[in-house]
């Protein structure tokens, strides 16, 4: 009996396999007959530093709920991100979603990454580790988050 509770220990202590990010939290209202609905909607960022990253928005009557449903279907749509041998990408690229623009390019071993909030959480967790960006446009961080998840899903194609 002992024996079967030590590996049950063992079993939480190990690592999950993915690293969840909240990047951004906000309160959301909707104003009904009776007076205002009061909801959350969390973007969180999912990855395992080795190539495959993920996005989700999901709103919930709480912080926790939202953010659970959020990183539920960012594990769901997980995309692969190929990484060159000096841990940087492919080749430059430029991507736009909604009114936000995102460029991404490739950087020598050693530059680091350099990006702002959105474009970092998602090139850190994808395990890019050099990487020079650019936001354009607007900076809304669901956009922008968007806008570099399809930036990475292009090397795919």
């Amino acid at each position: 009996m002992a024996k079967h509770l030590h590996d049950n220990q063992e079993a939480q202590k190990e690592k999950p396999e993915f690293e969840e990010v909240v990047v951004q939290v906000d309160r959301v209202t909707r104003v009904v007959k009776g007076g205002r609905r009061l909801r959350f909607r969390a973007l969180v960022v999912v990855g395992d530093h080795k190539g495959r990253v993920g996005a989700g928005v999901a709103k919930g009557q709480e912080v926790q709920a939202a953010v659970q449903k959020a990183a539920l279907f960012a594990k769901k749509h997980l995309i692969t991100v190929p990484i060159t041998e000096n841990g940087s990408i492919p080749y430059d690229v430029t991507e736009r979603y909604g009114a936000s623009c995102v460029l991404l390019k490739p950087a020598a071993q050693g530059t680091s990454i350099i990006a702002g909030g959105g474009v970092r959480s998602v090139i850190t967790l994808a395990g890019i580790e050099n990487l020079l960006s650019k936001s354009l446009g607007s900076n809304n961080k669901v956009n922008v988050v968007m806008a570099t998840m399809n930036a990475l899903k292009r090397f795919n194609q």
